[in-house]
């Protein structure tokens, strides 16, 4: 489940399954029967940092009869997914909440496998504003942010301060430097993560909207890619292959592959999640005290990145919704969400957290986060965002390896994002 880092930490997902129930829109503290509370179970996609624990140990001192169990699913967001979809569809009622990526909303919701909440149940307007409307689908709440995540453009600050350089602003920056500065140094000029996965969804996502394209409209029922947005975000993509600055070995990099490759010091540029900063100026990095990150850039200007991150979901079958709504303002709170970043490095989503003059001395990127999380888009809504994005995946790949023109990839994705959208 590395692409799901992009929850943090790279992408790990903590996925979090606790009690699920249709009636979760009734407020816990609101004459709810004794029976919607009790016991949950917390699923998780394998909690890398182990900080989960203390957090839950927490909880249970304080909440014995409403004791939380965690349940780690394995550390794939595919496998992940398919064990959840598999539990839902079956009707059981094991999993309670789920801490779902946030692509998985909107599916999940029309699927009918959580429950929508109350919007005043949960303290929204302390989250960072982009980070709400992931949790959403059909105008409805179905979710609350847990986790968030935003791509930077990692780069070598030692070796554009030797050229005099600063980062780059724009793609025609980043490709001048890429192709120039980068071979003096015996280095790779960009690299994202570009194998055929979620993590390519993203990076396609991010040069459509990084040239004023999208690629569905917000309810997911209109497909909006055939545009000269969408074709200039693919070009960028094809034009860094084939004049060799971003190099045939980047096509098969995932999260940790870009980020060896990075902290190694074989590249100048890397888009990737916050996770990376921790890790490259960590003791034994080639590149530690040699970087600097900053936001993504765009056609003419700064760009977008996607959100990343996971949410928190309470599932349509869950006995205790009541204890469930109560385990998601506990975890959601900016006490513990404090904690999910020191102690787990995860982007918190309280809003508060990023301008916290303690947690940006040992957090330097927080305020680089923080711009990048404002101006982030949710990946495309849609009932059917897995066939969405094996379509993004596709057209990337095939883009990316030369075998298709941005023009042709566009016609192409439009055809078959209206086939599964019904519109086609």
């Amino acid at each position: 489940m590395r692409w799901m880092r992009a929850a943090g930490r790279a992408l790990l997902v903590v996925a979090v399954v606790l009690a699920g129930y249709a009636g979760l829109g009734v407020r816990p503290d609101a004459g709810t029967a004794s029976a919607a509370r009790g016991p949950l179970t917390l699923v998780t996609a394998g909690d890398l940092t182990d900080y989960l624990g203390p957090l839950l140990d927490d909880w249970n001192e304080s909440r014995p009869d409403e004791r939380v169990t965690l349940v780690e699913l394995p550390d794939s967001a595919d496998e992940t997914r398919a064990q959840m979809i598999s539990e839902l569809r079956s009707g059981r009622d094991r999993f309670d909440v789920l801490n779902i990526d946030v692509a998985w909303t909107s599916e999940f919701a029309a699927a009918g496998w959580i429950a929508p909440l109350e919007r005043d149940r949960f303290p929204l307007d302390a989250f960072l504003r982009p980070v709400v409307d992931t949790a959403t689908f059909d105008g409805r709440l179905y979710a609350v942010p847990y986790v968030t995540n935003a791509g930077l453009l990692y780069y070598r600050k030692d070796v554009l301060d030797l050229a005099g350089e600063q980062p780059p602003r724009t793609w025609s920056e980043l490709a001048r430097q890429a192709r120039t500065i980068a071979p003096r140094h015996g280095l790779d000029g960009y690299a994202g993560q570009f194998l055929p996965y979620e993590g390519l969804t993203v990076n396609v996502t991010e040069a459509v909207h990084s040239a004023g394209g999208s690629i569905l409209r917000d309810d997911g029922a209109r497909v909006t890619v055939d545009s000269d947005g969408a074709r200039a975000g693919l070009r960028f993509l094809a034009d860094g292959v084939r004049e060799g600055w971003i190099s045939r070995e980047a096509l098969g990099y995932k999260e940790e592959e870009s980020r060896r490759a990075f902290q190694d010091g074989r590249l100048l540029f890397l888009r990737n999640w916050p996770y990376v900063y921790a890790d490259a100026g960590a003791p034994g990095s080639a590149v530690a005290g040699r970087f600097g990150a900053v936001p993504l850039p765009g056609a003419v200007g700064p760009g977008t990145s996607v959100l990343g991150g996971s949410n928190l979901a309470v599932s349509s079958r869950s006995r205790h919704p009541a204890s469930a709504a109560d385990l998601i303002a506990y975890l959601t709170s900016e006490r513990v969400q404090r904690r999910v970043l020191t102690e787990g490095s995860l982007p918190p989503v309280r809003a508060a957290l990023y301008e916290d003059p303690e947690l940006v001395r040992a957090y330097p990127y927080l305020p680089t986060l923080r711009e990048s999380v404002l101006s982030a888009v949710p990946r495309p809504k849609s009932p059917r965002y897995d066939q969405v994005s094996l379509a993004v995946q596709a057209v990337g790949q095939d883009v990316m390896a030369l075998r298709q023109t941005p023009e042709e990839a566009v016609a192409r994705l439009a055809c078959e994002l209206g086939a599964i959208a019904g519109t086609g």
